[in-house]
């Protein structure tokens, strides 16, 4: 009996059942018996019904917007170049002997770059100094026949003829002299020539001629570009030039253009210049096909990491803002060139809010609209409450539950 009273009643009942038919009709047991174990089954299971888990709040990461003045920047293309770029050139025809130089090498001042065969040069010199003598000769001899003429001209001994004949000779052979020297002198060059080196420090391009080429005036051997300091050359708009022009004329009059005011060199791969440089040129006119005037900026440049005909961004301070509005970075979302922000408001619920963005500062963005000093943005977890308000769309317009953690990078970091 008490075995029965651990079994529960609805078995209990549905037990007897069984065994009352099974005397009333005990072909068909078996059938019943599965049956009434299967409704019985069903009413414990389908009384339980298990409850979806609820999705929790996403953790985020936010930072507040501060109000600061950060510097008004301006950027501009700009491309690099030397300020000397030589074109090395041959004074003399000759055979290319030796080439003393690395292509692409750093070269100093002086440096001998390209030696053209001497030997005709030489030769020349040679013959030149001979012709030389033999003027110095020459004069000697009129030079003497002058001297004894003149007393026997003034003692009516010879004819006055032959002392002036004297004299003409003696100022031929002067000039002679004087002509020989120069031809000594002009073959001088021409031997120092045939040594050809470079006029200015800087890099040395690829050599355009090779050892045994016959090299003259018109052959375009290698260029040479000064690249220490290294100029990049920009374009402003008129307008922006005229904002300075009182500024640069001031400058102007005092001299050589000498900026104070920094520019910041951006390489082609995004990354700063490690060295500020300086506005030293501003050109002449305007230019009438796209209203710009020309400046160049020097850079410190001794390890020549930046090359002539390069590319990169000019960066120059044109003014404050006053309080602008800064979050950083990673917090605005850009989608088809709208921008949003995810704010979170004092009851921890985030809403996406569309704003208008200005320049980037650092690590900073201001944003010039559509926000308010003090509020909170979210800058980790954008991908948590954008999937949290797909999951739960009706939360989404009366905003987001989160569980808001402080940024570890404030919004007003380094600049």
């Amino acid at each position: 009996m008490q075995t029965g009273l651990l079994i529960p009643a609805h078995r209990r009942i549905a037990r007897a059942s069984a065994s009352a038919f099974v005397a009333f009709a005990p072909g068909r047991f078996h059938c019943v018996l599965i049956l009434a174990l299967a409704l019985g089954t069903c009413s414990v299971s389908c009384g339980k019904k298990e409850d979806k888990p609820r999705a929790q709040p996403p953790d985020v990461e936010v930072a507040e917007a501060l109000e600061q003045d950060v510097p008004e920047q301006a950027e501009w293309v700009a491309q690099l170049n030397g300020p000397v770029n030589a074109d090395i050139t041959p004074k003399v025809q000759g055979y290319l002997l030796k080439q003393n130089y690395v292509n692409g090498s750093l070269v100093r001042k002086g440096q001998l770059l390209f030696e053209i065969d001497p030997r005709p040069f030489q030769a020349a010199l040679d013959q030149s100094k001979a012709e030389v003598e033999r003027s110095a000769s020459q004069l000697s001899k009129a030079a003497n026949d002058v001297q004894r003429d003149t007393p026997l001209a003034a003692q009516n001994a010879i004819p006055q003829k032959q002392l002036d004949d004297d004299l003409a000779n003696q100022a031929w052979a002067k000039a002679q002299l004087e002509a020989s020297k120069a031809a000594e002198q002009q073959a001088e060059l021409n031997v120092g020539w045939t040594s050809i080196s470079s006029p200015v420090d800087g890099i040395a391009g690829v050599a355009n001629s090779q050892v045994g080429d016959l090299v003259g005036t018109t052959t375009k051997m290698t260029t040479v570009s000064q690249t220490d300091p290294i100029w990049a050359y920009f374009n402003i708009s008129e307008s922006l030039y005229l904002r300075f022009a009182p500024r640069i004329s001031r400058v102007l009059q005092r001299g050589p253009v000498n900026s104070t005011v920094p520019v910041e060199f951006i390489q082609a791969n995004d990354e700063p210049y490690a060295f500020k440089g300086s506005i030293i040129f501003v050109n002449r006119e305007i230019a009438a096909g796209t209203g710009t005037i020309q400046l160049a900026a020097a850079f410190p440049n001794k390890e020549a990491i930046l090359r002539p005909g390069g590319f990169g961004r000019v960066r120059v301070q044109t003014g404050m803002v006053k309080d602008a509005l800064l979050v950083p970075q990673a917090s605005v979302i850009e989608v088809q060139s709208q921008y949003q922000l995810i704010v979170v408001g004092s009851d921890n619920k985030a809403t996406i809010r569309p704003v208008k963005v200005g320049d980037r500062v650092g690590p900073n963005w201001i944003i010039s609209e559509g926000l308010k000093p003090s509020e909170r943005v979210v800058v980790e977890g954008i991908q948590k409450v954008q999937t949290f308000a797909a999951q739960a769309p009706d939360l989404a317009k009366e905003g987001i539950p989160v569980v808001p953690k402080p940024y570890l990078a404030a919004a007003g970091g380094s600049n």
